[in-house]
């Protein structure tokens, strides 16, 4: 009998030597709300063993909001942002508590990490999370990081732990990073309907064309859905990381021969953590219009964008800002590290270098600082 064939990016998740494991509430959760021992317990099982079998784990985690539901009588997770953070300094306490029993059983210490979004934005922020990652897994310690819901504001109405986890593998040097949610894999439409189909590999962006994800969990209490891990998983597989999407109840072969969900492989170059960080984890403060001789420049050349490419300026921002660079057709094909203020700009704009007074004879945005993201 002939073997089946593995594809490249499952084989890169199952051998992976550093991964990070993101996995939702609704899969570490009752419907009451409360936390189930015997889900965590069973995720933890896998985990250990990954780590038993040699690999450096990071797990970001969900729940803490709706851990704290139960305890506080709540019924239902709560729409205003003051009971949410209630909720969230309640279940957090519960949460790291239930994961360091869970994984002492194995003896294994756990180390919590709480992120707002600040500590993936601001540069001194992010190299200060990558030096105590580096340090717990040094250590033998297993990361728990979550997002920290007691003192984020817009993160927990549109923030969702799925970028974290994509953001959090890049920061740390992940070689894999695995989505764990209530779905099993990712599905051409909802499941749920007739005529869902399973997508089992997705080798490049346009596997996933017209694909209909939905943006609420099934059973209500997370805040992510399917598009959000789909975005995720683009995020991290263009960035050089492969990704395995799939069920928290498949946990454990999901974590081990990796055969279930759905694979994404790698399809980006790895990129520098300034680079990344500069792409995909910082804000954008504006916007620069640009000419279509100028997107070819910039991400067609990897050239420097001069104030001649230029045929508009969005937004408030001040030399240094990070912001993003549109096409005529307004995708943004890249960001970068802008060299004027928001206020000096309009005078220069579509001006030959030459043309300009000699201090101003300088790049808008360097190549060294620019990112392009069309690819």
């Amino acid at each position: 009998m002939t073997a089946p064939v593995v594809s490249h990016a499952r084989s890169a998740v199952a051998s992976a030597a550093r991964i990070v494991v993101k996995v939702g509430s609704s899969s570490l959760t009752t419907a009451e709300g409360g936390l189930d021992p015997s889900r965590l317990d069973a995720l933890v099982d896998a985990l250990a063993a990954r780590c038993g079998a040699g690999s450096q784990v990071v797990l970001v985690s969900s729940g803490a909001i709706a851990a704290g539901l139960a305890p506080l009588g709540i019924s239902r997770r709560p729409r205003d942002l003051a009971t949410q953070q209630a909720a969230a300094s309640v279940g957090q306490l519960t949460l790291a508590h239930a994961y360091a029993n869970s994984f002492g059983r194995y003896s294994l210490t756990v180390g919590q990490v709480l992120l707002t979004a600040d500590d993936v934005v601001r540069r001194s922020h992010y190299r200060n999370a990558q030096r105590t990652f580096s340090r717990l897994l040094a250590l033998g310690a297993v990361p728990v990081v979550n997002e920290n819901d007691t003192v984020a504001t817009e993160e927990i109405r549109f923030g969702d732990n799925d970028r974290l986890a994509a953001l959090v593998a890049h920061l740390i040097g992940a070689d894999a990073l695995f989505l764990l949610s209530d779905v099993d894999a990712l599905y051409s439409g909802d499941p749920r309907k007739p005529g869902a189909v399973r997508i089992a590999e997705v080798a490049g962006a346009s596997d996933v064309d017209g694909v209909q994800a939905g943006t609420v969990g099934a059973s209500g209490l997370g805040t992510g859905g399917m598009a959000s891990k789909l975005a995720a998983a683009r995020l991290a597989s263009s960035a050089g990381i492969p990704v395995l999407l799939a069920g928290a109840s498949d946990a454990g072969r999901a974590l081990s021969a990796a055969d279930v969900g759905t694979a994404f492989a790698a399809t980006g170059s790895r990129l520098t953590a300034r680079r990344f960080w500069l792409g995909y984890a910082t804000d954008a403060n504006g916007r620069l219009h640009l000419d279509d001789g100028a997107v070819a420049a910039v991400v067609g050349r990897r050239r420097s964008l001069l104030a001649a490419g230029i045929t508009g300026v969005d937004g408030d921002f001040e030399a240094g800002d990070v912001v993003e660079l549109v096409s005529l057709a307004g995708e943004v094909v890249a960001r970068g590290v802008v060299g004027y203020d928001a206020a000096e700009l309009p005078s220069l704009i579509g001006r030959k270098t030459h043309d300009l007074p000699e201090e101003q004879r300088r790049e808008v945005v360097h190549a060294d600082d620019l990112v392009p993201l069309h690819r």
